[in-house]
């Protein structure tokens, strides 16, 4: 194994920094306390919940008694569309979403078709962007929600939120966004940008995992996900994940302080990456450019090679990364994601993400450049696809005889 390690899968997940584990430890030692309880033991961890819960609003201009906390993104994505779903289906069970969310949300919007709702999945084009025309259009009378990814996992496409948001607000339909992706590296204003409600997990921004959040606006009516206690307000039972919650309250103050230098810092390091990678022939770079595309998002396929081949290969070079979503890592089948903006089965099957993160230095970059052009060429050459696609070549730049 080689003793070089570079770490380009940020989107999967992080490291916890060390303050916010300094802020953690104390509540997995010594203030132990149930929340629930009376005593002076238990107040200290009420008061921590309570701090968190204010920098998570702070963080995006919410109100804290709005913010609700859970066992992560999944969660807080499943109540977000189970809730609205049975707390509105007497106004309606139709739903819209988008062919490229993450599977908390398409694997959510399955279930909910099987118990009498309707889901609209709508297209993107081929930088992932949904068409505000086409959401206009499949609103109808029976919707209830629509559910959009602030930035894509997968191509790190940031979608036009507020337009999204102001158009289901004058529908009168609310608004859900997976905001997994974005919380602490884009800046979010739940108020300006017409959110209804938000989904966000610790563990994207430098925060423990097993911990997320859903932002429900006040006055929305959502039926429990979790039922027992009367925890979070009677929303979600369950004795609180209290070193989680400090954590991830500090974790969303650190990301928003740090954000813009960090930003410009990943932005330039991104570029960078995307150029290389440009000049290895036959090489196709998935998703927007400049400020419509996540700082740190760098995602490519590279015809006549397997992804998965792609990352034994890199891991043997000290460098982590995906080929897609974590969540579905295990699967041999390509990328919906892909599949959606247009990409054929067999380029799908070659690609490659790489997602930048606060360890990440311009050195990390260039290694990765000098290592992964040899790596596709070898998979190259052992590919028969490869060859084939080469004798065509020659056969076409032969002279007619």
């Amino acid at each position: 194994m080689n003793e070089q390690r570079v770490y380009l899968d940020h989107s999967a997940t992080t490291y916890i920094k060390p303050q916010v584990f300094d802020e953690m430890l104390p509540y997995l030692t010594t203030h132990y306390g149930n929340p629930s309880s009376i005593y002076s033991l238990s107040r200290a961890t009420e008061n921590a919940i309570d701090q968190a819960r204010e920098r998570v609003a702070k963080a995006l201009h919410a109100d804290k008694n709005e913010i609700f906390f859970t066992g992560g993104g999944s969660e807080a994505d499943n109540w977000a569309l189970k809730g609205i779903a049975f707390a509105n289906k007497h106004r309606g069970n139709h739903i819209i979403t988008t062919k490229i969310e993450h599977h908390a949300i398409l694997h959510t919007c399955e279930f909910l078709e099987k118990n009498g709702f309707e889901v609209t999945y709508l297209p993107v084009d081929s930088e992932g962007f949904i068409n505000l025309d086409e959401l206009r259009q499949a609103i109808t009378g029976k919707t209830i929600l629509v559910s959009v990814m602030f930035a894509n996992n997968e191509i790190g496409t940031i979608e036009p939120i507020k337009e999204i948001g102001k158009i289901c607000h004058e529908k009168k339909v609310l608004f859900h966004t997976d905001a997994v992706q974005a919380v602490g590296h884009v800046p979010i204003d739940v108020k300006a940008m017409n959110i209804d409600l938000l989904s966000l997990a610790a563990h994207k921004f430098y925060g423990p995992k097993g911990v997320g959040v859903l932002y429900i606006r006040k006055g929305i009516k959502i039926e429990n996900l979790i039922h027992g206690g009367g925890q979070e307000r009677n929303k979600r039972a369950g004795t609180e994940n209290i070193a989680g919650i400090v954590g991830l309250g500090k974790a969303i103050e650190l990301a928003q302080e740090e954000m813009d230098a960090e930003n410009k810092r990943l932005t330039y390091l991104r570029d960078k990456l995307i150029n290389g990678l440009s000049r290895i022939p036959y090489t196709k770079v998935n998703g927007p450019v400049g400020n419509k595309r996540m700082p740190g998002n760098v995602n490519v396929c590279f015809r006549f090679i397997e992804g998965e081949s792609l990352l034994l290969l890199l891991d043997s070079k000290g460098i982590s990364a995906s080929s897609g979503s974590a969540c579905t890592s295990g699967s041999l089948d390509p990328s919906h994601v892909l599949l959606a903006i247009g990409l054929p089965h067999e380029i799908a099957h070659g690609s490659l993400r790489l997602t930048l993160g606060s360890s990440t230095t311009e050195q990390d970059i260039d290694y990765t450049l000098r290592v992964l052009p040899e790596i596709v060429q070898r998979l190259r050459d052992m590919s028969p696809l490869w060859h084939t696609f080469l004798e065509k070549q020659e056969n076409v730049s032969k002279p007619a005889v």
